[in-house]
């Protein structure tokens, strides 16, 4: 996640609290959570692991995943009677294949993070007018990011109560 946007978050949350600050009770949220487990995310994150480069990433990445599997018990069974550069070659190879499954790895990832960063963005301001509601209807005081506390109760936790408002508004 972008810094600004963790910066632009934590200021969103810390202005949220501070509307209602005379009133006692203690909340925390983890936004980002909530948001990603709305039903749009979800529907989102489908739509970006159908997509035809993902699906071409993930093959491949299975692949090579199963190449290496296959290679290194190969190498493990064999290495008692390979000569020393056979055993070098086979490193290489296996080094190689890891190399390019860390960079396989690395565009799913980023397929995935960069959808996700889309959606946090998109959902922000309705995500400030929901907090405010909850904020109003609970009489929260003071709101705190998950991120940001050591520890809390579970009962003082009110993502599942974001998510739960978000998916019943009509996000698209």
């Amino acid at each position: 996640m972008s810094r600004l946007f963790k910066i632009s978050l934590a200021a969103l949350t810390f202005s949220i609290a501070s509307l209602g600050w005379a009133q006692g009770k203690i909340a925390v949220v983890d936004v980002q959570g909530a948001i990603l487990q709305t039903d749009f995310a979800q529907q989102r994150v489908d739509e970006v692991r159908s997509g035809e480069e993902f699906k071409k990433n993930k093959a491949e990445y299975e692949k090579l995943q199963a190449e290496g599997e296959a290679l290194l018990k190969k190498f493990q069974k064999d290495a008692a009677v390979m000569s020393q550069d056979q055993k070098v070659a086979a490193q290489k190879q296996l080094s190689s294949m890891q190399d390019d499954l860390e960079h396989v790895t690395g565009k799913l990832q980023q397929a995935e993070q960069s959808a996700g960063q889309a959606l946090l963005e998109q959902m922000a301001p309705k995500v400030q007018e929901v907090l405010r509601e909850i904020i109003e209807k609970d009489g929260i005081g003071l709101l705190l990011q998950r991120n940001a506390v050591i520890h809390a109760e579970p009962s003082y936790s009110i993502t599942a109560q974001l998510t739960d408002k978000l998916n019943q508004l009509s996000l698209k």
